[in-house]
């Protein structure tokens, strides 16, 4: 089973979203870590860069496949975790904590209400 914390959002791509004020971090879930399995190296986006919704931001590549990861809602990334360039597995041992990928601010900070909550997401996984 996979790790789902309660306080956050989820999308069916498999990222999480936690609102912090103004900002939401966003990162991809356990689940999705596990299915990409060892995370060897990421793309990421630049600060002050805009997404629209569903924009690819970021690519991660591990052993098996590259996947893109995408902005559910638009906004401006205002933080890129760069520590993710040295060390990508944080996402593999860390994905809810060090493993976070960007920092954004939404256009319409209220659409993160319309993502599944953790029961929602368990669900979704059929766990």
């Amino acid at each position: 089973m996979s790790e789902i914390p309660e306080g956050q959002y989820y999308t069916k791509e498999h990222e999480w979203l936690r609102v912090e004020g103004d900002v939401v971090v966003i990162g991809i879930t356990d689940h999705a870590q596990h299915a990409l399995t060892d995370i060897v190296y990421i793309e990421l986006p630049g600060e002050g860069e805009t997404v629209g919704d569903m924009g690819e931001f970021a690519i991660v590549e591990s052993v098996k496949s590259a996947s893109p990861i995408f902005a559910p809602f638009a906004g401006e990334i205002t933080a890129v975790n760069d520590a993710l360039e040295d060390t990508p597995e944080l996402m593999n041992s860390d994905p809810y904590g060090d493993g976070w990928i960007v920092k954004m601010v939404l256009e319409d900070p209220s659409a993160v209400s319309s993502l599944m909550d953790a029961a929602g997401y368990k669900a979704e996984l059929g766990e």
